[in-house]
């Protein structure tokens, strides 16, 4: 079997994060007009069941901020919303800085509003974001782009994964030493494991989601990625991260295809959200350390997609020079002499070197 371009490369974008207005949207009437507001039933139904897959949410409203939060907070909605951006900025300001927050693509965003100045004014500032009426909420939870294939335990999870990311986040900028000695004291455990049929979900869903650090920009279905799981020429590698403040939920993913001489690299991301943890390296050096256990040289596969130029440079700082280029795909090969360790301040777990892979005859 060879790896293609993946089967689910044309497939939908799924928004990962709605934003909402709030007077007449979230809620029925004006705030500063009226203290008496109500939310929205159909609003407040859909918080909830995209909140369950895995969708996140928050608000970009011209609005005083603690009357707007108190009320959500009256309402038992406010811990629904990350970075909330309540003000008197445009929205387009609002939206762009809530990407930034989230580290997540301008591409990546939804926002709904009753006002179509204010959905003119973003979509003309952010033509990548999908702008909604107010008038089309009852019918979020039905539309295409709100229904990802299937819903994972880290979809589940993922809000209360970026709120455990924001505590870390405040805890770095409060920290006073250097910045190594903050990863140390973040207790930091990746584990890498071959995937079993229960990480096929997740698997697909990050091939799906992971756009800046995906050295191929390939999508996988779970169907493509089960048959590469039990294929003794190719290794389906995911890693999972976890801190003092919890998990990270399964963070990485690599899919290297096995021949009789060379190992490739067809496939390897990280999400985002570990860019500043240092352990972006962890997982190439477990596959160099695979790779010089059977004797095998390690190709890796590269595609420019517009967006992940930072795993290109990770490819040349971690000893990848180019073998070959044909039109946008590059091949680097590794150099596996000199090998550094993991990182001090990282436990790692990960599978060693075993018989069932496929190695050089000599």
């Amino acid at each position: 079997m060879t790896v293609g371009n993946g089967g689910s490369a044309a497939r939908r974008k799924t928004v990962k994060c709605l934003v909402w207005d709030l007077d007449n949207t979230l809620w029925q009437g004006i705030l500063l007009e009226n203290d008496e507001v109500r939310p929205v039933p159909e609003a407040v139904a859909a918080i909830r069941e995209l909140d369950r897959r895995g969708i996140v949410h928050s608000i970009a409203s011209r609005n005083d901020p603690e009357a707007a939060l108190a009320k959500l907070r009256e309402f038992g909605l406010e811990d629904y919303f990350l970075c909330p951006r309540i003000g008197w900025n445009a929205k387009s300001v609002s939206l762009k800085a809530i990407a930034e927050d989230l580290n997540i693509g301008i591409d990546a965003l939804a926002f709904v509003d009753d006002q179509p100045f204010e959905r003119e004014e973003v979509a003309f500032a952010l033509p990548e974001v999908r702008c909604l009426d107010a008038t089309e909420i009852a019918t979020l939870t039905e539309r295409a782009e709100f229904t990802p294939d299937f819903v994972t335990d880290d979809s589940r999870n993922r809000r209360l994964m970026y709120r455990a990311d924001r505590e870390r986040k405040t805890a770095e900028a409060d920290f006073t030493g250097a910045q190594e000695a903050f990863l140390e004291s973040l207790n930091m455990r990746f584990a890498i494991t071959e995937a079993t049929e229960d990480d096929l979900r997740r698997a697909e869903e990050l091939t799906l989601r992971t756009n800046q650090l995906n050295t191929t920009g390939y999508t996988y279905s779970y169907e493509e990625l089960d048959a590469f799981r039990t294929s003794d020429r190719h290794l389906l590698l995911t890693a999972a991260l976890e801190d003092r403040y919890g998990p990270y939920g399964t963070i990485g993913l690599a899919l290297v295809e096995k021949a009789e001489e060379t190992w490739t690299i067809k496939l390897l991301l990280m999400s985002c959200r570990v860019m500043s943890r240092g352990v972006g390296t962890i997982m190439i050096n477990h596959i160099k350390r695979l790779a010089r256990a059977a004797r095998v040289r390690l190709l890796a596969e590269f595609v420019q997609t517009g967006r992940n130029r930072a795993m290109l440079v990770t490819y040349r700082f971690n000893r990848f020079s180019e073998a070959e280029r044909r039109d946008d795909l590059v091949v680097f090969e590794a150099d596996l002499s000199g090998i550094p360790s993991d990182p001090p301040y990282v436990t790692v777990t990960a599978p060693a070197y075993h018989a069932r892979q496929h190695t050089r005859r000599s």
